[in-house]
């Protein structure tokens, strides 16, 4: 019954920006045709979006409380099929209010399922032979480190060649030195160590106080570049890479500029090379993935996706936050993977491991 008054309040609730919408459409204006259901919602999301009344946004008033609302919502009751719509209609809303904006916000072992997916890909390697990988919008590093972690403590034999790559000089070389301290967590608004063991702790770095260093052995190889993902003159900069890595950053930018940023990153990746693509609008990367024909990496799918708590907690009520996995869409594979091949030539055998 409690559950039945919750989703009550939210319909009733999730009514209003609609109701209020459709009064500003007169019968002249209204589309002659109903049917491009997707097209009229946007049109009365963006309606109610930019409504004002005595100078505010209702809108904004309405996601607050919604933000209230959705936190006691049981967990059972939020993936029934309507509270999914309903979430994500709220978020396209919170994406049409709210302005987005790059963070340098990370994490050690961010998404351990992605990993591990790399270095499935890199044993597939020849002994002794060349891994070229870009890590792009590196910020502080944690990425990074925690990529050559993985991989070079599963195959020492590889020569892995990193090249990682921010628009920021100041955090690039923070990056480079490769110390953290408590202050490191306020920069980045994030608790940095909160996803590593002790014995990673103990291992990966050399600790002085509270201060962290990163070994030595983790630090060679990489190449710290001054770079913009969205520039043509990436590829030129640091050729054909095997792995390719974007994460977290495209979910901050507007549709179109991220889906033409995307388009750029693709052209990094070799032939038969992998691009490991996360935080970013489902929209934008099932698009792109669609058009440019890349085949999503069945392998550790649903756990990518779910890999990153940040993420999936965020939703629906922040521009990146990421929805629950849906296996009734006809495109689920193409929409939640987060690991492509960009073509069928291999330089890099897929995994055959389930």
């Amino acid at each position: 019954m409690k559950a039945l008054t919750l989703l009550a309040a939210f319909v009733i609730i999730g009514a209003l920006p609609f109701m209020v919408a459709l009064q500003g459409f007169s019968r002249r204006s209204r589309p002659r045709s109903w049917r491009n259901t997707g097209q009229v919602s946007h049109m009365i999301l963006a309606k109610a979006a930019r409504l004002r009344l005595f100078g505010k946004h209702p809108a904004g008033f309405y996601l607050r409380l919604n933000r209230r609302i959705w936190e006691i919502i049981p967990a059972n009751v939020r993936n029934s099929y309507l509270i999914r719509a309903y979430g994500a209609w709220l978020q396209n809303l919170v994406r049409l209010v709210e302005t987005r904006r790059q963070y340098f916000g990370t994490f050690f072992f961010r998404n351990r399922p992605a990993l591990e997916l790399m270095r499935r890909l890199a044993d597939e390697k020849a002994k002794g032979s060349t891994l070229r990988i870009a890590v792009l919008a590196c910020s502080i590093g944690a990425e990074v480190y925690s990529i050559l972690w993985t991989i070079r403590l599963a195959r020492p034999d590889l020569r892995v060649l990193m090249c990682a790559v921010d628009i920021s000089k100041e955090i690039l070389n923070f990056a480079e030195t490769g110390i953290y301290a408590p202050d490191t967590c306020e920069l980045v608004g994030c608790p940095l160590f909160e996803r590593l063991t002790v014995h990673e702790k103990e291992k990966m770095f050399d600790w002085e106080g509270d201060q962290a260093r990163v070994k030595p052995w983790l630090r060679e190889g990489i190449t710290w570049q001054l770079g913009d993902a969205s520039s043509p003159e990436l590829i030129h900069v640091l050729g054909p890479q095997d792995i390719v890595v974007a994460s977290t950053f495209l979910c901050h930018m507007e549709p179109l500029v991220a889906e033409n940023c995307l388009r750029n990153i693709a052209g990094l990746v070799d032939r038969g090379g992998y691009l490991f693509v996360s935080g970013v609008d489902l929209e934008v990367r099932a698009k792109v993935a669609h058009e440019l024909g890349w085949q999503p990496i069945p392998e550790l799918l649903e756990q990518i996706h779910d890999g990153d708590p940040d993420l999936r907690e965020g939703w629906p009520l922040t521009w990146w936050g990421l929805e629950p996995l849906n296996h009734s869409r006809r495109d689920w594979r193409l929409r939640y993977a987060a690991a492509f091949q960009i073509n069928t030539r291999n330089s890099i055998r897929a995994p055959a491991h389930s």
